[in-house]
This record gives C-alpha cells, structure tokens and sequence, in this order.
C-alpha cells in the first residue's frame, strides 16, 4: 500500500485546484489513486484525505459507493462477463463458465501470476451486442469460445496495447490552463448567479 508519489501529488493539486471545494475533487483522486497502484490502497486514502481536508471515512465512504472503485489489489486485467438477460440468452453463463476453465478462477479471483481477475457482472449497456465483456472496462463485442481464448492469450503475450493495466482511465491527463479556469469559486464567494438574478428580477417586476 502505498500514499500518492510526488508526480501524482503535483497532478491530484491540480486537479483540487478546478472545483470550487477541494473535497468535490474525490472522484478523480480516487482514480488517480487507482492509476498508480491498481487499487486504492488504505494509505491512498489518508494521503487523499490529507489532500482536500476531510476524514480517511469520507473518502472511504466515496470509494466504497462506486464499484469501480477497487479497495483489494486485482489483476492487471479485470476481466467482467455479463450475465444479465440479453447476455444470458446469448451465450453469457456458457461464456463465464468458460472463463473459469481457462483461467482457472472462479469470479473474484485472481490467477497465479497475477495478470487476470474475473467478475460476473450486472448489465454492462452493450445488450445488441451479446454476449460481451469487459476488460479494465473496454468493451468486447459478441465474444465466443475461440474469440475469448484468443484475447487471453493475447493479453498474456502483451499484443492487446489498446488495453492499459487496471486503473488506467485514460491515457492523457486533462490539462486547464489556469486562464481558461471558470466557475471554480465556492457558491458563498461568488454571489448569485447572473442568469438567477436576472430571473429573480424578471418575476418581480
């Protein structure tokens, strides 16, 4: 478990500096927590917490709402069947039993080697297209026996480039020059809004 490094520290400042409250920034902290260990480690959390001035429990109490949010260490690629009903009908419980075989894993698992890990998923919004799955949440379309083989093995030989290790949720970072900054002062700070004000004026004339 590890706190954020210095490069992540100077980012996630950065990215406090867009919201008008350092604590609505969690969110993308959280990921960029995640980026950097493939998890959100417990001393992430804290050295988030210290970050936009609120308890390790309300940052805790983000991470754990959203389940992408991984608090465990997982593979580096996670692996998600859906077996919800369009993917049900088509193949989706044959294909997450075949995931088990050759993997060797049952959902929630992690292999041996720790590249793979494999959950049975709720509906992943790709119903058209089923069966699917996911890997580190990039989609594949209409996957059967030979085509999940195939993306295993070429996961292990590195050929999927197009697919980051766990935690990547993009390949460039956002970058706001601080001229182009707007609506970033807190509500209390920056009065009533000109559109409000203009309406509120509007219904009292």
């Amino acid at each position: 478990m590890s706190r954020l490094s210095a490069d992540n520290v100077v980012l996630a400042r950065e990215i406090i500096s867009r919201y008008p409250r350092p604590k609505s920034a969690l969110i993308p902290l959280l990921h960029l927590a995640q980026e950097q260990d493939g998890y959100v480690s417990d001393d992430a959390m804290e050295h988030l917490a210290e970050l936009v001035g609120v308890s390790p429990a309300e940052v805790l109490g983000t991470c754990s709402f959203y389940e992408m949010f991984k608090r465990e260490p997982v593979g580096r690629y996670l692996i998600n069947i859906c077996t919800n009903i369009s993917c049900q009908l088509n193949g989706g419980e044959e294909l997450l039993h075949q995931a088990e075989r050759v993997l060797g894993i049952r959902p929630g698992g992690v292999t041996d080697d720790g590249l793979f890990t494999l959950e049975d998923v709720e509906c992943i919004a790709a119903c058209t297209e089923a069966p699917c799955l996911q890997v580190n949440y990039r989609y594949q379309y209409r996957v059967g026996e030979q085509d999940f083989e195939q993306l295993v093995d070429d996961l292990r030989g590195g050929k999927r480039t197009d697919i980051p290790p766990h935690g990547t949720l993009g390949r460039v970072h956002q970058r706001i020059p601080a001229d182009a900054m707007a609506g970033i002062e807190p509500p209390e700070v920056a009065g009533i809004p000109d559109w409000y004000a203009r309406r509120t004026a509007e219904e009292s004339s």
